[in-house]
């Protein structure tokens, strides 16, 4: 297994869990403009991210949350590896609608806001 991202939140916006129930996950690195963070999810890198995107079939765990990547769209990979950002879209699409965003397998949504706490670790392998 290659691990592509390793990163830790370190907090979570006031209606990140509003989005989450949506199955929608907006990722920011540290530092983001607060009207950015009050929609996201603060983390800190520990680990890549790697030189190549992830491809359909990678998996993202958020805490115990597990997911398959399903599509990745055309700029998403470049996003994360300049500013730590991208919208994670548990849908099961296998295409992206948007250029910058990542589809994943569908997940509960309870546990998906359960699983956004600080500290909790992202992990994206192949």
């Amino acid at each position: 297994m290659t691990v592509l991202l390793k990163s830790r939140v370190t907090d979570v916006g006031p209606e990140v869990a509003d989005l989450a129930e949506g199955g929608v996950l907006i990722l920011f690195a540290e530092g983001s403009p607060p009207e950015l963070a009050e929609v996201s999810v603060l983390h800190r890198t520990e680990e890549g991210p790697g030189e190549d995107a992830p491809q359909p079939g990678a998996s993202i765990t958020i805490g115990q949350l597990e997911a398959k990547i399903t599509a990745v769209g055309p700029s998403a990979w470049a996003k994360v590896r300049e500013i730590g950002h991208v919208v994670i879209t548990f849908n099961g699409s296998d295409s992206a609608e948007r250029p910058g965003e990542i589809c994943a397998s569908q997940v509960e949504t309870d546990q998906l806001v359960a699983a956004l706490k600080p500290d909790a670790t992202i992990t994206i392998v192949a």
